[in-house]
Parts: structure tokens; C-alpha cells; sequence
């Protein structure tokens, strides 16, 4: 594949994003990008004034676009139906959706509103239920596409079904790698589900690399880290990172490019996947379990009480 840029972005006019976790970070890069390119944006997040504040970013690094910012807490799932009826009720359809929010590492086992582990109750329940309830916006678009945003860790992650929520044992690391993995399974059998009932998604997923963004002060740098793995953590960062803007470039890649197939994972090219120009990334074997993939995706509809079933198209 040819290195590829921001400035291969196709026009976006006429689309209409949703970029999750938009207010900060990789999720506010890939919303100015889009922006940019002419979609019209939708920043979901849990702050408004951390959204006015991107709003102000945006506009002035995209003079001229369409964004605008709409309360959602992933943590919440009442929270997450209020967002998707005020979406459809002013939009007719969704062309992208960038599932990208999320919390990492938190070091005390913390619980959403509905009593789900919060980092898998977040990071891939909360945009279960997300994706199911847009679903019929995105089925009305002309070419629709979601793009789970994992990590690296997905391959150190296992999906314990005995001890989903880590109600018997918990381990920051343990959990963020299960969320993520999971995170990429259901990209993945998003795709294929789509493909078995006609759906018409595009389904696939973005690792950003190493990026210098907040994560970190939403997860281990903010309740107590031991301090010789943050300084680990730290000396690894200003090595190996880049900024929030370059790690944009794979989930903008997997949201835009022509050239990008669902059921893949998009990453990094160069050292290990931390850094370099977009590129095919390397899916662990435990990822590619089918068996399991669908058996985490009925765990989740029943968690979620969302079963993907309204998803008839509206012309």
C-alpha cells in the first residue's frame, strides 16, 4: 500500500460523521480532519465544556464547517439512547461513525451507571449499544462505515467469559487488554453480520500506534500508578509517541480511503506498529475466533438489551 496522508482525504460534503470521545485527543483530530473535508461532524462526549471548547479548535483549524457537539456518557446506556434519538430526529442518515472514546488502565475496579466494569462497560459495551441504535441511520446512507478504535493490547487481551465484568479478579492492564479485544472482535463481526443480513456496512478497525494524547490522565496517570512503571511509561512515551493530530491518520485512513476493506485492521508500518503511515495491521488469533466473536456479541446484546434488529432502510 502507498503511504498515505491527511491530504488523501476524499471530499466529504453531503456525509454526515459521528465521532465519539471527539472533544479531545485522536477523537478530536479525526473530527477536525473530517470536518475539514467538508462532513458534517458530530462530536458525542460527556463534557460541554470541553465540547464548546473543541467546537472553538475546530473552527479555527476548519474555518467554515459544520460541527456541533451532543452530550453522550458511554457509561450510561439511558444516556446513550437519549444521543440516538436526538440524532435521528435531526438527521436522516450517518455516513461515519468513528467509535473512538474510551478509558484505559483505571488501577481500581470502577463500575458505569448500569453496573458493567467500566473500561469494557465503556469502550466496547457502551458503542455496542451505540452502533445498534444508529444502525438504521447508517443504513440509509449511500456507504456507510464504522470504525472501532482499538489497541495494540488487543493481543495480550483474552475474553473471560466466566469473569467478564472482574468481579472476582481485577487487573487495570487485564481489563483495558480485554476491552480493547473486544473492541475488534465485534468490528469484525460487525462485518460479517452485516454481510449475512445485507446491512450494507463497512465494518472495520483503527490502532492509532503510540499517540501522545489524554488517555493517560483518564486512566493509570490519574489514580495512582506505581511510580516506576509511569516513569517506564513516560520514558516510552517521548521515545516512541506522536502527537494526538499523526495518530488520527489510521482511523481516518479505515473511515475515508476507498482503498480500505472491511473486516481489517489498520494501523501502523513501521517499528512494531508504533509508528509510521497508515497500514494493514497484524490481528491476533484470539481476534479472529468466530465461535467466540459471536458469542460475545449475544453476551452484549443481552447486557445491552440491543439486538441489532431495527435496522430496516428508509429511502
Amino acid at each position: 500500500m502507498t503511504v498515505w496522508t491527511e491530504r488523501d482525504l476524499p471530499p466529504l460534503h453531503g456525509k454526515c460523521a459521528v465521532v465519539t470521545g471527539g472533544t479531545s485527543g485522536i477523537g478530536r483530530a479525526t473530527a477536525t480532519a473530517l470536518a475539514a473535508a467538508g462532513a458534517a461532524v458530530i462530536l458525542a462526549g460527556r463534557n460541554a465544556a470541553r465540547g464548546a471548547e473543541a467546537l472553538a479548535v475546530i473552527a479555527e483549524h476548519a474555518p467554515g464547517s459544520s460541527v456541533d457537539f451532543e452530550a453522550l456518557d458511554l457509561a450510561d446506556l439511558a444516556s446513550i439512547a437519549d444521543f440516538a434519538a436526538r440524532i435521528a430526529a435531526r438527521q436522516h442518515a450517518v455516513d461515519i461513525l468513528v467509535n473512538d472514546a474510551g478509558v484505559m488502565a483505571l488501577p481500581q475496579r470502577r463500575t458505569t451507571a448500569d453496573g458493567f466494569e467500566r473500561q469494557f462497560g465503556i469502550n466496547h459495551l457502551g458503542h455496542f449499544a451505540l452502533t445498534a441504535r444508529l444502525l438504521p441511520l447508517l443504513r440509509r446512507a449511500p456507504a456507510p462505515r464504522v470504525v472501532g478504535v482499538t489497541s495494540l493490547s488487543h493481543r495480550s487481551g483474552r475474553i473471560d467469559f466466566e469473569d467478564l465484568q472482574a468481579e472476582r479478579h481485577y487487573g487495570p492492564w487485564r481489563a483495558y487488554s480485554q476491552s480493547k479485544l473486544a473492541v475488534l472482535m465485534f468490528a469484525l463481526e460487525l462485518q460479517r453480520r452485516s454481510d449475512a443480513a445485507q446491512w450494507g456496512l463497512t465494518s472495520l478497525a483503527a490502532h492509532p500506534g503510540w499517540a501522545l494524547t489524554n488517555l493517560f490522565s483518564n486512566g493509570p496517570a490519574s489514580e495512582g500508578t506505581p511510580s516506576a512503571l509511569m516513569r517506564l511509561m513516560r520514558l516510552g512515551t517521548r521515545v516512541f509517541s506522536h502527537s494526538a493530530v499523526h495518530g488520527a491518520g489510521p482511523i481516518l485512513f479505515a473511515a475515508t480511503s476507498p482503498t480500505a476493506r472491511g473486516g481489517c485492521l489498520y494501523g501502523r508500518s513501521w517499528l512494531w506498529e508504533l509508528r509510521g503511515p497508515p497500514a494493514p495491521a497484524r490481528i491476533a488469533p484470539q481476534a479472529r475466533d468466530e465461535r467466540a466473536a459471536a458469542r460475545l456479541w449475544e453476551v452484549s446484546s443481552r447486557l445491552t438489551s440491543q439486538a441489532f434488529g431495527c435496522a430496516d432502510r428508509r429511502e
